[in-house]
This record gives C-alpha cells, sequence and structure tokens, in this order.
C-alpha cells in the first residue's frame, strides 16, 4: 500500500509533538470499511502482510496487541490460519521523513531587541556540519548568512508518516469483511512506540460504520505507582 508523505501545515508544529508517553496523547487518523460478523464463536489467525514479517519477533509483539484485542471482543484465536474461520492480516511502517519548516520571522525579535533588522528573509543551507537551526547554530555561518539576509529564526524539524494497515477476510470464500488503516505523523519514527499506538486507535469503536473515517487520541500511559 502507498504511504502518504505530505507535511503537516505550518500552523501547529507543536502538534507533533504529541508522541510516545507526551502527556497530550498520541493523534491518528483510522479508516474503515467493514462488514464484521458479530462474536458468534469465529476463531481467528494473524499473519504479516509482507512475508519478510512472518516469523519475526518484532512481528509477533504487534501480533500479540492485536490478538489481545479481539480476544476481548470474543473471537477466539485458532491454532493455524487453515483451521480460522477469519485471518487477519497485517502490515505497518514509518517514511523516511520530511522537513518542516517553520519561520518564526527576526530572530531578535522573538527574544527581544534588534527586531528592526528582520524583514528581507534568508533560505536555510545544508553545509558539513548538518543543519543548522537560526542564529545559535555556531555551525550556521556563511553564504546565505541570517545576519545579511535579516536575521529570520528558522526551526527544521523532521516529520515521520506511519500507518498501520489492517485486513480480516473469511477462509470460507476469502471474502474480505474488515480493511481498516491508521496513520499518523510524528517527530518519532521509532516502530516500537507507534505500532501499538496505531493498534490502540485502530481497536477504539471497532469495528466502527463502514465507510467512515475517524480522528482519535490515544490516551497517554499512565505512570504506573511506585511499591
Amino acid at each position: 500500500m502507498s504511504l502518504s508523505k505530505r507535511l503537516l501545515t505550518l500552523a501547529a508544529p507543536v502538534a507533533l509533538l504529541a508522541l510516545g508517553g507526551c502527556a497530550t496523547g498520541f493523534p491518528a487518523q483510522v479508516s474503515r470499511f467493514q462488514a464484521m460478523p458479530a462474536p458468534q464463536g469465529q476463531s481467528f489467525a494473524i499473519q504479516a502482510a509482507d512475508p519478510a514479517d512472518r516469523g519475526g519477533l518484532e512481528f509477533a509483539q504487534y501480533a500479540d496487541l492485536v490478538r489481545r484485542h479481539l480476544t476481548e471482543l470474543g473471537y477466539t484465536e485458532a491454532p493455524s490460519p487453515q483451521a480460522a474461520t477469519l485471518v487477519v492480516s497485517l502490515d505497518y511502517g514509518v517514511d523516511n521523513g520530511k522537513q518542516q519548516v517553520v519561520d518564526w520571522g527576526p530572530s531578535f525579535g522573538r527574544y527581544g531587541g534588534f527586531g528592526a533588522y528582520g524583514g528581507l528573509g534568508y533560505r536555510p543551507f545544508y553545509s558539513r556540519f548538518g543543519y543548522g537551526r537560526g542564529f545559535r547554530s555556531p555551525f550556521y555561518w556563511g553564504w546565505d548568512d541570517p545576519f545579511f539576509f535579516g536575521g529570520r529564526d528558522i526551526d527544521v524539524y523532521t516529520v515521520y508518516t506511519s500507518f498501520l494497515d489492517m485486513d480480516i477476510k473469511r477462509t470460507a470464500d476469502g471474502q474480505s469483511v474488515f480493511e481498516g488503516t491508521a496513520k499518523a505523523r510524528s517527530r518519532s519514527d521509532d516502530l516500537r512506540v507507534l505500532v501499538p499506538n496505531l493498534v490502540e486507535a485502530m481497536f477504539t469503536g471497532f469495528p466502527g460504520n463502514s465507510g467512515e473515517q475517524v480522528r482519535i487520541t490515544v490516551a497517554p500511559e499512565r505512570p504506573q505507582p511506585r511499591r
């Protein structure tokens, strides 16, 4: 499945921080098409959509999260896909990221003083030291010097798009009964954090209304009390 790589708008860069234990929760967009049967003794088996993931320890960890949700809903796990009433196919991943540039305006204007030097702007540049961050980086001077072009303050973020696809089919006739995709944009590309949150979003209100696209925020984990 192709993965959307569009950037977040510049209007809300702070929303990118809503990840991995952050108090604001994990925002995701979930799309679902479904004709799921009510739990009446149906069994399921989970397999990786990508053959390279089959038998992998990482996939097994994510599959176990899905298994728990399905059993809580009343479905039972089958010993094999051949013995199952339903086969659940999982795919997940994260892209290579896109750079998000936020122009805060004149550099010194944000911190007081020297605001009159803004106005012309400049473009960030690459150097052998990597991407700089405004006038505060000691490696940012040179061609397109921010003082020369008005002293604007630039923040550069990397925005990653992650996804989880879950398809469920009847083994009797191969008919799809559920097709769902959960996506999120974040400042992290750590699948160990992203995938569990995407699974949680997928099963929030599961199976949902067919054809719906909903925004779901997964609540952050609460710290365990010390003993």
